[in-house]
């Protein structure tokens, strides 16, 4: 059996997981819980899953739950909360389901105590790239993706040779301004970019794809990845969110891996990787009428895709400071104080202040990631 350690187990990733975890009882279990903040689902999932040690960062919601909690799991508060499930003795698998750069330490601290990495944190390798994958190689350690797009490429290169491939191609829903007037598009609220028209995702990452940088992301993310170059990385407007992505043969074949836009699938295939199970879920039914349509992204009118591909061919601390300034952005447009066009411009703005980069170490990478954050503050006050 498998013992699985979640960071962010309460959020939309973590709770899917667990779903999986109750399908296969007698595949996985649940050795370790790490939630923000939401400590009434958090007892709920301790309440059914028994793990050795679950965990709380906000230290508020920490002392609340600490006083109210009588069972036999190990709570622990804090960044701390983090780091030990992390490296939970028992979790053969850590999946990393945490939002922001919050999740590059544990990664880090979890490759070195050799654990398989479920990745469904993309800014771990957007900002560390470099130093996650040379770990990961140092450590021996299977990097899985869980998002549905890098999970849908990792599945359809099985079996290729790297020559064969001529690139990749990422799927993106477009999110809901896809079809909105150019001049309307910087004005958009946060309740009109919260409505995301086929996934159901945080709020955060839910600002990402109405503006593109999660699709920008997406594309760095898959460079460390898979190891191809930023020009055969391409992306996709699909609005269905049928096909989760594609990979284009050298011959001009184009393999595809289509599903209904569940993240219960990537899931369960990064924590059976090679095997497969059955998946309670509905699944595709090609007896029914099935429309799916491709549109090239409207990089103008969207400038935060082009954008990610500058910063990632720049390399060096660039992502780290186009990741940092943008999360930063995001949730200053969600507490009201900055229009959702300003997300773009404070990463500009920030990443045309940025200095040389230094040699790219863990320690640097931090104080480079904390430095991005107080210049976009300083821009939007």
């Amino acid at each position: 059996m498998k013992g699985i350690s979640i960071l962010g187990s309460t959020g939309s990733i973590g709770t899917q997981t667990l779903d999986v975890i109750r399908q296969h009882s007698d595949l996985f279990r649940a050795d370790a819980l790490v939630a923000h903040s939401n400590i009434d689902v958090l007892e709920a999932q301790i309440k059914e899953f028994s793990p050795k040690i679950a965990g709380v960062v906000d230290e508020k919601a920490y002392v609340q739950l600490k006083a109210r909690y009588q069972g036999e799991t190990v709570l622990i508060g804090g960044h701390e909360a983090l780091m030990a499930a992390a490296v939970c003795e028992s979790a053969d698998m850590i999946v990393t389901a945490v939002v922001g750069a919050v999740g590059i330490e544990p990664t880090i601290a979890a490759i070195k105590a050799k654990k398989t990495i479920g990745l469904a944190n993309k800014e771990t390798l957007v900002a560390g790239g470099p130093l996650i994958t040379a770990l990961c190689r140092e450590y021996g350690v299977e990097l899985l993706p869980i998002d549905s797009e890098h999970s849908a490429i990792f599945q359809c290169l099985e079996g290729q040779t790297r020559d064969n491939v001529d690139s990749l191609l990422i799927t993106a829903s477009g999110g809901p301004l896809r079809l909105w007037p150019s001049e309307k598009i910087a004005t958009a609220t946060a309740a009109d970019c919260l409505k995301h028209p086929t996934w159901n995702m945080g709020s955060k990452i839910t600002i990402d794809s109405a503006s593109l940088f999660n699709k920008g992301l997406e594309v760095i993310e898959a460079h460390w990845l898979f190891g191809f170059d930023f020009d055969h990385i391409k992306v996709t407007v699909h609005p269905q969110s049928i096909v989760h992505s594609m990979i284009m043969m050298k011959d001009g074949a184009i393999l595809a891996q289509l599903g209904n836009p569940d993240m219960r699938e990537p899931i369960q295939y990064a924590l059976t990787y090679p095997k497969r199970y059955p998946l309670k879920m509905d699944t595709l039914r090609f007896e029914d009428a099935l429309q799916l349509e491709f549109f090239p992204p409207r990089y103008d009118d969207f400038p935060a895709l082009r954008l990610a591909y500058e910063v990632g061919k720049a390399g060096g601390f660039k992502p780290a400071i186009f990741n940092a300034a943008n999360e930063t952005a995001v949730y200053a447009f969600l507490d009201g104080a900055i229009r959702f066009g300003d997300i773009y411009k404070t990463v500009v703005g920030v990443l045309e202040q940025a200095e040389s980069d230094s040699e790219f170490t863990l320690e640097n990478l931090l104080a480079v990631d904390g430095w991005a954050r107080r210049k976009a503050r300083e821009l939007m006050v």
